[in-house]
């Protein structure tokens, strides 16, 4: 290749290089932009958030919605009921999915093609909504966080993508020869699988776990004591009435009104907190779960 040759393609390089970097900049921004938005809208005066002043940073600093916030019980008893719905249900969707999902990669289990095809027709086929509320209360999970939780045990997704990785990054043959080595199934789970899964099973704890704590309908369906609301469902009535989510206040009603517009960006911040916070931990795993599901699943 000739030096003027070279040359062209470096500089078609770098241009290819901006387009890029520019379309990833536009990108950000568009995704930033709400969450800053959301943040100084929390920490601002609530007239200067309803007549638009605040688009970018704070105006009128004011902490007055975390205060309301910090003061109202029902919010924290639904934060504390998301954590307790969330860290059950993680541990009871990440031990039935590993359950379902390491005898039907292997090969020597009968009939798994046929059992997959079963599985995999859920995906696209269910009972609808109101069988499934009478299941459940058939079983007698309403008003309890076992309606939040069994139900959704096994995501055929998950399972799928779960499926998929053992398939694809444990070699069968690592297997074989601990079996030859008198490695009992368990032994085999226990021992080397589990070891050889971190990748995965922390991208599984990412899905089910943000799944957990976002979810706000089946409580709405299957929870009628507020007692076991959990804090999705608590901001889903402060977003619809705010007024009287905070009622009893020394406050006059006008201000009230305002400072709910606040208090909803507030929540906001707060719920999302811990799902930021976990997050980077399992980023490095959660492409390459991803890409396991999407192109060899």
């Amino acid at each position: 290749m000739s030096k003027q040759q070279t040359l062209k393609s470096k500089s078609d390089e770098r241009v290819f290089d901006a387009i890029v970097y520019a379309i990833a900049a536009v990108i950000m921004i568009i995704v930033l932009y709400p969450l800053v938005y959301v943040v100084s809208a929390s920490f601002s005066d609530p007239s200067k958030v309803l007549s638009g002043d605040v688009w970018l940073l704070p105006k009128g600093i004011s902490l007055d919605a975390y205060t309301s916030i910090m003061d109202n019980d029902k919010i924290w008893r639904g934060y504390l009921n998301s954590i307790i719905y969330t860290v059950v249900g993680t541990v009871i969707n990440i031990l039935m999915t590993l359950l379902a999902a390491y005898p039907l990669s292997r090969p020597d289990l009968p009939g798994r093609n046929g059992f997959m095809v079963l599985i995999t027709l859920t995906m696209f086929f269910g009972g609808g909504l109101i069988p499934t509320y009478l299941l459940v209360k058939d079983l007698g999970m309403v008003n309890t966080m076992w309606a939040l939780i069994i139900p959704g045990a096994i995501a055929t997704y998950n399972l799928i993508v779960m499926r998929t990785y053992f398939q694809t990054s444990i070699p069968w043959e690592l297997q074989e020869a601990a079996h030859m080595d008198g490695c009992s199934n368990w032994r085999l789970l226990l021992s080397i699988i589990l070891p050889l899964s971190k990748p995965i099973i922390a991208v599984m704890v990412l899905f089910y776990a943000v799944g957990h704590w976002n979810s706000f309908f089946p409580a709405l369906i299957y929870l009628q004591n507020e007692e076991l609301h959990p804090l999705q469902l608590v901001l889903r009535e402060i977003l619809m009435i705010s007024q009287s989510a905070f009622e009893g206040g020394s406050i006059g009603l006008e201000k009230q009104i305002l400072l709910a517009e606040t208090i909803k960006f507030a929540v906001i911040i707060i719920s999302s907190l811990p799902v930021l916070i976990m997050y980077p931990f399992v980023q490095k795993h959660f492409v390459k779960g991803v890409m396991i599901g999407s192109i060899k699943g």
